[in-house]
């Protein structure tokens, strides 16, 4: 890894920071990583390929098999509890950055006799939502592709506008709540959760799986994305020009062996298999051996009689 203050030969000379971008705020993202505690050489290093990223937004993890098992897992009870008690049976529902479409189609089970349109913007995982939605017989839902910042419906179309683990990966989250709230009527729902990876906790200690952490917050920052949402989504909120905002936290946990060995076997394929890596590596975040050695961390976690890990979560319930 590079030292603070070297440029790396590889990144040298390629195209700057975009327009309007300035150092002064190439140094609040270095500043921030480091304040975080994360180390100072992937920082500098995270500090060039921020320089050199697209503005468009990258999705951190991509779909590699070890992403979509975790996004299968996710349940409207695991997932969107907080929601629950606001959906009613004729409801027209928004579910954006829906992936393969499980929290999609237990909420148009719970909006029986209204409609529900998840929206992703890659297909691939539509196609399983799809087969999905039609072996459930949820003739009530339909999948297509989408853009948050660019909803293709009229003002006030949708009851509920929901996105779950979206709003982290967006370079504009403020923009996309914005869209949110257009396509949502007046006295409808706007519902959003997201992890917030600074907050996350596990025991026992393990120093790879700190490397992890700094790891996987530098490739988001070089993707001009916030991967501590969780925190920022009341302050998003309220610059999307919401006042009625109801916020709330619940977490995940992985502590049986099961559990332990589900959780730490999807993070060792996406540290060394995901879009994860490939980023890392491409980004000279990170070697192939750096990945291999933080892979080896998470199964020596979940190896642990005593092994224990939180997600923490925040969501925000806005309306007007």
């Amino acid at each position: 890894m590079l030292l603070p203050g070297d440029v790396d030969p590889q990144i040298q000379g390629t195209k700057q920071a975009p327009s309007g971008v300035g150092h002064t705020e190439i140094r609040r993202i270095t500043h921030r990583l480091t304040l975080a505690g994360a180390d100072p050489c992937l920082c500098r290093t995270a500090w060039q390929a921020w320089r050199v990223t697209d503005q468009q937004d990258v999705y951190i993890h991509g779909h590699h098999d070890s992403v979509l098992r975790s996004h299968r897992w996710r349940t409207i009870h695991n997932s969107a509890a907080y929601l629950i008690p606001h959906l009613r049976p004729d409801q027209q529902l928004l579910d954006v950055g829906c992936g393969p479409g499980t929290i999609t189609i237990d909420l148009a089970q719970m909006v029986a006799s209204g409609n529900v349109v998840g929206i992703d913007n890659e297909p691939m995982p539509l196609e399983q939502a799809r087969a999905d939605a039609q072996r459930q017989g949820a003739g009530n839902v339909s999948f297509s592709m989408g853009d948050v910042y660019q909803l293709n419906y009229p003002d006030g179309t949708f009851d509920v506008v929901h996105a779950h683990q979206v709003l982290q990966h967006l370079t504009e989250p403020v923009a996309a709540l914005r869209e949110m709230r257009r396509v949502c009527k007046p006295d409808g729902y706007v519902a959003a959760r997201d992890a917030d990876f600074a907050a996350m906790a596990w025991y026992p200690p393990q120093d790879r799986l700190d490397r992890w952490l700094d790891l996987y917050r530098c490739v988001a920052y070089s993707n001009r994305t916030e991967p501590d949402a969780g925190r920022r989504l009341l302050s998003w909120a309220r610059a999307a020009g919401f006042e009625d905002i109801t916020c709330s936290a619940t977490a995940w946990c992985f502590a049986t062996p099961e559990e332990r060995a589900w959780w730490g076997g999807l993070w060792v394929e996406r540290v060394t298999s995901s879009a994860l890596a490939g980023q890392a590596l491409d980004r000279h975040l990170a070697t192939r051996e750096d990945l291999e050695d933080i892979a080896d961390g998470w199964r020596r976690w979940a190896e642990q009689d005593d092994g224990w890990f939180t997600v923490l979560n925040a969501e925000v319930l806005c309306r007007g």
